[in-house]
């Protein structure tokens, strides 16, 4: 260990000391009573709380982070039994996404912490670690020392779940620049960070590795979740600021056909590709359908939404799996929330509940509310019936309009039983408001490791969730249909470490803008040995309709079949025309696609670099 650290579990163990002796019962004391009438008066005392027990977790500034550099978020003070002074790639990134997502709602005193945050995501890939270098599968290392060095000791690793997380967050706050006028420090900054997650995910995603508890190598119903969500965003980022990534395009489905295996018919399996010996329910799936939630799906159980019959029939499986395991959960009946853990066999620290796992269960159901809300109706399918039958037991399969008052009761019974689970959250959580790690299966009283970051992020995004606070959609809609063919593809993309290790001051309103656009046309289209795709159209650049004079595309990003044919033409800025793919075939015969002809204006205000992403129209 880093003589660094040393100095930092000094400082640490002196600031316990004078914690506990300043008797801060939210961290150091047992249960005390608590001063609240309602789940809503504790949630309006404990907001704050969680919030600043992020910050008071993260470098370099934070009050329990000693030794942190800026940016780096430390996954608990707590340095034995057990140490979790380190900061995780996936627990800092799931907070962030947090943070951003307040920063965006209002919050602009985050901001600083946010950049500082990106900075070191930066540094960090760049880190040579166990796992590898930056293109050589360093990416997967879980976690670092806090002093931004590597973690050498024995661990579970790889890790795949932690670029796409980290591209999700960064993707989020991206977004926001982008709409403030701030695209060039999207491109400069943040893209070959994003760039590198994402290009690990596309050459990775078929390979096994450790689950988020860090226990089971396989393949995790969790992992593959958040990479396909992040290749999706990924794509559109990509497109929006004139970069490519057709490995994106090309492996999203891919991944999609991947998370079908994990249904058994009755519940979501957690990991596959292992023999670990469990039930595989496990709380890896609610985590997640929430992480992957958008508010703009339809109830898709393709991609486990949390409204959907996949989903809710998982939930109740998973949450009763508990029920006559803890003893603070005895005698509670189907439909009532109990208090949550990792998964039915857990030993972990005695195999207690967790805080995270408890709010993910409410969280999942308050999702659902709100997608049923914003859809205006609600399915009761046989997958799911066993779920209603919770709350209404007479209730059939069908579709129930919000008119309805099925829909009003079993709702309102819904929106209470997601409410028992953040109400345990308060009848475990010490008077002072600290969040541990776990909390006793016996009595309830918190253990493991205290202040814990991932807790109070937990109980932050539930609650977000009750109010019907919701994130941006991820373009979930446009990509969850499952492709006609299912492979375990790759595609590969570029590495390079992130240059810009600053944040511009004064970020200017607008970018340069580009008389001339660099437009790369993606297409999805299968091909056999000795086909060929080509564009052709209307204007001089296209070879005007001159099939001998057409752009003959590259298929490096070969994917089976989503196969990304791609390339890139430099236009005049605001030029409008009308263009086409056709294949040639190895006898030299010409193929044109169906469908009218595309239409296409080159963006006039840009930064020099558009997208056009097509499928072959048949």
């Amino acid at each position: 260990m880093p003589v660094s650290l040393s100095l930092v579990k000094l400082l640490w163990a002196i600031g316990l000391i004078i914690t506990a002796c300043s008797a801060l019962p939210g961290q150091v004391h047992g249960l005390g009573p608590r001063a609240t009438g309602s789940l809503s008066s504790f949630i309006a005392s404990e907001s704050p709380i969680a919030l600043q027990g992020i910050l008071n977790n993260l470098g370099p500034s934070g009050s329990l982070a000693p030794g942190a550099a800026p940016g780096i978020l430390v996954a608990s003070p707590s340095t034995m039994n057990p140490n979790y002074f380190y900061t995780w790639t996936r627990d800092s990134a799931l907070t962030f996404k947090l943070l951003i997502d307040t920063f965006i709602a209002g919050n602009s005193a985050l901001q600083g912490d946010i950049q500082n945050y990106i900075l070191a995501q930066g540094k960090l890939q760049t880190i040579s670690n166990p796992s590898g270098a930056l293109s050589t599968g360093g990416l997967a290392e879980p976690k670092f020392y806090v002093n931004e060095t590597a973690f050498t000791g024995a661990w579970g690793r790889p890790q795949r779940d932690g670029p796409a997380l980290r591209a999700t967050a960064l993707i989020a706050y991206a977004r926001w620049l982008i709409s403030n006028g701030h695209t060039c420090t999207v491109d400069a900054v943040l893209w070959p960070i994003i760039s590198n997650d994402l290009t690990y995910v596309m050459e990775n995603w078929n390979q096994t590795g450790f689950d988020l508890w860090e226990e089971i190598d396989g393949s995790s119903f969790f992992t593959i979740a958040v990479q396909h969500r992040a290749l999706v965003e990924g794509a559109a980022l990509a497109s929006q600021i004139g970069q490519t990534c057709p490995g994106c395009i090309s492996q999203a489905p891919q991944l999609l056909c991947l998370l079908q295996n994990f249904w058994n018919g009755q519940y979501i399996t957690a990991n596959i590709n292992v023999n670990d010996g469990r039930s595989g329910k496990d709380a890896n799936t609610l985590l997640g359908s929430i992480h992957t939630f958008d508010p703009s799906a339809a109830c898709d159980a393709s991609t486990f939404q949390p409204c959907s019959d996949k989903a809710l029939a998982n939930h109740k499986v998973f949450t009763d799996s508990f029920r006559s395991i803890y003893t603070i959960n005895s005698g509670i009946r189907e439909g009532t929330a109990v208090a949550i853990g990792r998964y039915p066999e857990d030993t972990y620290q005695g195999g207690n509940p967790w805080y995270i796992n408890t709010a993910a269960a409410a969280e999942l159901l308050y999702d659902a509310l709100y997608q049923w809300n914003r859809i205006g109706s609600l399915s009761v399918t046989p997958i799911s019936l066993a779920f209603f039958q919770d709350f209404m037991p007479s209730i059939t399969t069908g579709t129930y309009a919000s008119s309805s008052s099925t829909y009003s009761t079993l709702t309102a019974a819904i929106k209470a039983y997601a409410d028992g689970y953040m109400s345990l959250i308060e009848k475990y959580t010490p008077s002072g408001g600290g969040l541990a790690e776990q909390y006793s299966r016996s009595k309830g009283e918190p253990l493991s490791a205290f202040d814990l970051t991932w807790s109070y992020a937990s109980f932050l995004t539930a609650i977000a969730r009750r109010s019907g606070t919701v994130p941006a959609s991820w373009g979930e809609a446009g990509s969850s249909t499952l492709p006609s063919t299912c492979s375990a593809s790759v595609a590969n993309g570029p590495y390079a470490t992130a240059t810009v290790t600053t944040f511009p001051a004064g970020t200017p309103a607008s970018c340069p803008v580009a008389n001339a656009v660099a437009v790369t046309f993606n297409v999805i289209e299968p091909t056999v040995i000795g086909e060929t795709v080509h564009l052709s159209g209307s204007i001089s650049q296209l070879g005007n309709w001159n099939t001998a004079q057409s752009i003959v595309l590259s298929a490096q990003h070969y994917g089976g079949s989503n196969t990304v044919w791609f390339g890139t033409v430099v236009l005049p800025a605001g030029t409008a025309f009308q263009y086409k793919y056709f294949k040639t075939e190895s006898s030299g015969s010409v193929i044109f696609e169906n469908g009218s002809n595309r239409a296409y204006t080159v963006p006039t205000g840009s930064t020099g670099v558009a997208n056009q992403n097509d499928s072959w129209q048949n």
